[in-house]
């Protein structure tokens, strides 16, 4: 076998992408801290036609240096907005008819295997701080938390792992046979 080269890829431009049809998702970063983080997740959501990412509080905002060392690109193709306070944005989005989901290991949580999204619905996906999780205040507002299962030691994943672990999940379950 062959590996691709660059130029076989079919990759969309930049204003092929922004007319694409979307996965029905945005994602929340609230007040994560890492640059490399946030560079990561732009590129995963470039990768699966997210919607659009919500920059809370302390999460940097693009140009940043260290956002685009992963993001590669990305912050050019994926929209995004900039919101002071996560909990305007999450009432925003509600006002807006999403359905707003924290990733968070909490009582009663889905576990993620056991989601399966709603095709007509569009999801608002909440990630937080990379030390303390979502905001208590923050998932008092969402309408569920999904937990992605873990069997090791440790009780958390990185979150930009864990963010291409949720957004491809939404995207395959939602999305993937019909963009094809």
């Amino acid at each position: 076998m062959r590996k691709l080269r660059n130029d076989e890829l079919d990759r969309l431009n930049v204003e092929e992408f922004k007319n694409k049809k979307k996965t029905p998702l945005v994602i929340v970063l609230d007040n994560v801290r890492s640059m490399h983080n946030i560079g990561s997740i732009f590129r995963t959501s470039d990768a699966f036609l997210v919607e659009k990412i919500y920059l809370c509080g302390i999460t940097a905002i693009p140009p940043k240096k260290d956002i685009h060392k992963t993001a590669l690109g990305s912050t050019d193709s994926v929209e995004w907005v900039y919101y002071k306070e996560t909990l305007q944005a999450i009432q925003e989005l509600k006002i807006k008819g999403y359905r707003l989901v924290a990733i968070e290991q909490t009582e009663n949580s889905i576990l993620l295997q056991n989601f399966n999204p709603v095709s007509d619905q569009h999801y608002a996906v909440v990630f937080g701080h990379e030390v303390r999780g979502v905001k208590q205040e923050i998932v008092n507002q969402c309408d569920f938390t999904i937990e992605i299962p873990q069997f090791g030691t440790k009780h958390s994943l990185n979150i930009s792992v864990c963010a291409g672990i949720i957004i491809w999940n939404f995207f395959q379950k939602l999305n993937y046979t019909s963009i094809k």
